[in-house]
């Protein structure tokens, strides 16, 4: 019984502990993600401060190694919750077991003080030869059994269990030097995001202190970006125009062509009926010639029904929601590009977010603008990759350098400042084929912008691509 209850305590155990095990290494695994990310960006960080003057490529990334110091502060607060968590389970596990690991010792105590008492051959054989009938001695050896069984279960019981209540003690402190090392971490952590706002508030003065020749970048860039969506527009426009016409053409000859058929069966059925008058008629003739003739007028032939033909049933057909999506193959490749929302590859294999889409603005300074897609910093030269299978829409030239549309079904992307492009007009790509090349910026760096759309509607791109 000893031996069952003990099993069952091992059993509850278990399973929590390999629980709370579970969470703390998810835990360490997204916190080595994070400082992987950090390093990176740091690196890179370093690299573009000596190479470039303050800009918004480095906001951006001590922006970004700003949100993820954050997240990994905020992951070690719950790594420190886990561990308390650990350690506040252990206390109460090593106080139930010390107070059952008393009670074994006291039990087996007394156990082994009546064995002494009783422990004479004589005592033994006394205590079977005093039984009242034969089956009362065989009820007592059985007993005796039974009881020496008791004590040896009652000492590996207690054995075990003072086995794992120091096994409890040694995890407790642990977790204890656990904590102590994490909390070593946190303050690490805190005092690098010190830092890290000390080294924004410095690139926020030099950007400060550059305001008029970063407003003429953007300036330079949101004409740019006009020039840009004003091409997008008139393309996929032009797209969806043709598209429609393309639809209403198919639509129009389909049209006819069940008119048609529809006048050919009716054709067909009419010449039926004709040569069923004419065989009747002929009948009619044929019975009339081989009667006698008589003075009563025979009645006319009973006219024969026609059955109307009976109604098709209409298969109702979902009908796409774009025009875009009207053929077979834009409808699969547009349900393919949905499916892989939030898991496109990036269009360059390096590259940081200079730029977010959308509205944006520098703290400090007067600067505002909106992005219609995301602007990336990247190697100049770089490959430039298609994140989709589509086909090539249009090619523009925006101010001496190239830009790529490409159409998957009812979406879009834009791959805009390319210094050269190796694709054309309507061929068709697949995912991750190159499409160009990275032009440089006014400063000489590497850099390209990112558009994705839903017909004319430009979406953010980095909710589609997925995370680094």
């Amino acid at each position: 019984m000893l031996k069952m209850i003990f099993t069952c305590f091992l059993a509850m155990a278990v399973p929590v502990a390999m629980l709370a095990q579970q969470g703390s290494d998810e835990l360490k695994r997204r916190q080595a993600e994070i400082q992987r990310e950090i390093d990176d960006l740091r690196s890179t960080l370093r690299a573009t401060k000596k190479n470039t003057k303050a800009g918004l490529l480095q906001l951006s990334m001590v922006q970004r190694k700003l949100r993820l110091r954050e997240q990994a502060i905020n992951n070690i607060n719950q790594q420190i919750n886990v561990i308390e968590g650990t350690i506040e389970k252990s206390k109460s596990e090593i106080s139930r077991l010390k107070g059952e690991l008393d009670t074994l010792k006291m039990q087996y105590a007394r156990s082994i003080v009546y064995a002494y008492k009783n422990r004479s051959n004589y005592d033994f054989l006394n205590f079977i030869f005093s039984a009242s009938s034969f089956n009362d001695a065989l009820r007592r050896v059985q007993y005796l059994r039974a009881y020496r069984l008791y004590r040896e279960e009652q000492a590996a019981n207690l054995k075990n269990t003072q086995v794992v209540y120091l096994d409890k003690i040694a995890s407790l402190e642990s977790s204890r030097k656990e904590k102590d090392a994490v909390l070593q971490k946190q303050e690490k952590q805190k005092t690098e995001l010190v830092e890290e706002k000390k080294e924004k508030n410095e690139i926020l003065s030099q950007l400060k202190a550059r305001e008029k020749e970063i407003s003429k970048e953007l300036t330079s860039k949101q004409r740019a970006d006009q020039k840009l969506k004003n091409a997008i527009k008139a393309a996929i426009t032009k797209e969806i125009n043709a598209a429609r016409e393309k639809a209403a053409a198919e639509a129009k000859a389909r049209e006819l062509a069940e008119a048609a058929k529809a006048a050919e069966a009716a054709k067909a059925r009419e010449r039926e009926r004709e040569r069923e008058r004419e065989r009747e008629a002929a009948e009619a003739k044929a019975r009339k010639a081989a009667e006698p003739e008589k003075t009563t007028a025979t009645p006319p032939p009973i006219a024969k029904v026609e059955k109307p033909e009976p109604k098709k049933e209409v298969v109702a057909v979902k009908k796409p929601e774009s025009v875009l999506e009207a053929t077979p193959e834009g409808f699969r490749i547009s349900g393919s590009f949905e499916g892989n929302k939030g898991r496109l590859p990036w269009p360059v294999e390096k590259g940081n977010v200079k730029i977010h889409f959308g509205t944006y603005s520098i703290e400090g300074t007067r600067l505002r603008g909106n992005n219609p897609g995301i602007t990336l910093a990247t190697d100049a030269g770089a490959v430039v990759r298609a994140v989709f299978e589509g086909e090539v829409s249009r090619i523009f030239d925006i101010d001496g350098n190239w830009s790529v549309l490409v159409r998957h079904g009812k979406y879009f992307t834009v791959y805009s400042n390319l210094s050269s492009v190796s694709v054309s007009k309507d061929q068709k790509v697949t995912g991750g084929q190159m499409l160009g090349r990275a032009a440089v910026n006014d400063d000489g760096n590497g850099e390209i912008e990112f558009l994705l759309m839903q017909e004319n509607r430009n979406l953010d791109p980095e909710k589609w691509i997925r995370g680094k």
